[in-house]
């Protein structure tokens, strides 16, 4: 072989070898960078603040004319339509929450069947709008700024969806309408507690939500929506604690408010202790309850002041008012379905401030019920009430009912 040939082929093979160590070189940087931009396009990208907002609700169709005695038994505070009409929508609620940050959280809640007066249905009006600020990691220290349910009373913050009775106690639902007010909440529970707290409505126990074992606070008094009359706020404060024993929960707690209240919804020719109709507003009260496992007991009373409708004189006074209730449940579960046999009797005797004269009333009631799970997103409520109230105001005197019926409500979640 000449020196030209040998020349071309030592440099034919350094061009081979070259290139292929080129190329396996190429091919390490490629596989690098492939590598690289699955690695950058995996990281998680930041959530915005309106991607975890939860969206939820639910709604509620009842019927109360079956086996009905007496159409002119009234029930205003809780369901009006008691002695009026059919079918009516008595709930549909679509509820918006989420922490948009780690230490804030949001809670929106309208109601799309809310009936301003007799006749007037399925107005929307707002329930909640608060945003609930931690102060510290494990969120144990909070403040809670907005509309929101005031903490007195543990059937008072139970949902609707949650009771198993279809409406709230006179005795100490007369205390706040609707359960809510505008104001600013400081509440504090350990973590573990927020924990039993939220186990309570999740495992279906039919627990109140997390209000804290302490909450104190100050509102506006004249309930949700309305506007502060006095410029005078309630101050409220409540402890409660639930205690695991065993297999079984109890939670007992007392509370109490005091404020001045002014009653707006009058009668012409009412007269009144003074000129602005404002009265010493003051309540307490205790709670005790043994969560259904499969026993169950809820009980409350509660005593204080408040404005009354006095027929003997025609005027609003401030007078002594009383009462509570005792409901007993028994849980049945059978397969994936849930029976809840019922029973609650309640009493009360005083004004209700929020009502037309702040109306005087004396109520005795009993009532029967079962509730009836066969699915997570429905529920079935029949109940029998058998009802003895006299409410009185300027315009209605010497008005004592009794009576009796019996109440159906569909329920659907989602």
């Amino acid at each position: 072989m000449n020196f030209k040939r040998k020349l071309l082929l030592t440099c034919t093979l350094l061009f081979i070898v070259t290139a292929s160590g080129y190329s396996q070189e190429l091919k390490k940087d490629s596989v690098t960078i492939i590598k690289e931009q699955v690695k950058e396009t995996s990281k998680e990208t930041p959530k915005k603040w309106y991607d975890q907002i939860a969206i939820r609700g639910y709604a509620q169709f009842r019927y109360n004319r079956f086996l009905e005695t007496n159409d002119s038994l009234k029930n205003e505070q809780g369901d009006k339509s008691w002695g009026n009409g059919g079918i009516s929508i008595r709930r549909m609620r679509i509820i918006f929450s989420g922490n948009v940050h780690e230490r804030v959280y949001i809670y929106i809640q309208p109601d799309f069947a809310s009936s301003p007066s007799t006749g007037i249905n399925n107005f929307a009006q707002l329930r909640d709008a608060y945003f609930d600020l931690s102060l510290d990691a494990k969120k144990e220290f909070r403040f809670r700024v907005g509309q929101s349910k005031i903490p007195f009373g543990f059937e008072n913050l139970q949902s609707s969806q949650n009771r198993l009775p279809l409406d709230r106690n006179d005795a100490l639902n007369s205390a706040v309408a609707n359960e809510r007010d505008l104001g600013v909440f400081f509440y504090w529970a350990p973590a573990k507690t927020r924990a039993l707290f939220a186990s309570l409505v999740n495992d279906g126990l039919k627990g109140s939500g997390d209000y804290g074992v302490l909450g104190i606070g100050a509102f506006t008094g004249q309930t949700a929506n309305k506007t502060d009359a006095n410029q005078d706020p309630h101050i409220v404060a409540r402890l409660s604690y639930p205690l695991q024993i065993g297999n079984q929960i109890i939670e007992a707690g007392v509370q109490g408010y005091t404020g001045k209240y002014v009653v707006e919804s009058r009668s012409t020719g009412v007269k009144g202790e003074n000129k602005d109709f404002s009265y010493t507003d003051q309540r307490a009260a205790a709670s005790f309850v043994l969560y259904p496992k499969p026993f169950g007991i809820q009980a409350e009373y509660n005593v204080g002041i408040g404005p009354e409708f006095n027929p003997k004189n025609d005027s609003i006074q401030t007078q002594e008012l009383k009462g509570g209730y005792l409901t007993a449940s028994w849980m049945i579960k059978f397969k994936k379905q849930l029976l809840i046999p019922f029973v609650r009797v309640h009493y009360y005797d005083g004004g209700k401030k929020h009502e037309l004269d702040a109306r005087s009333y004396t109520v005795n009631e009993s009532e029967f019920g079962i509730e009836w799970q066969p699915i997570k997103n429905f529920e079935f409520v029949a109940m029998y009430t058998i009802s003895e109230r006299r409410f009185e105001d300027y315009k209605l005197q010497f008005n004592r009912q009794k009576g009796s019926l019996l109440r159906l409500q569909a329920q659907f979640n989602f």
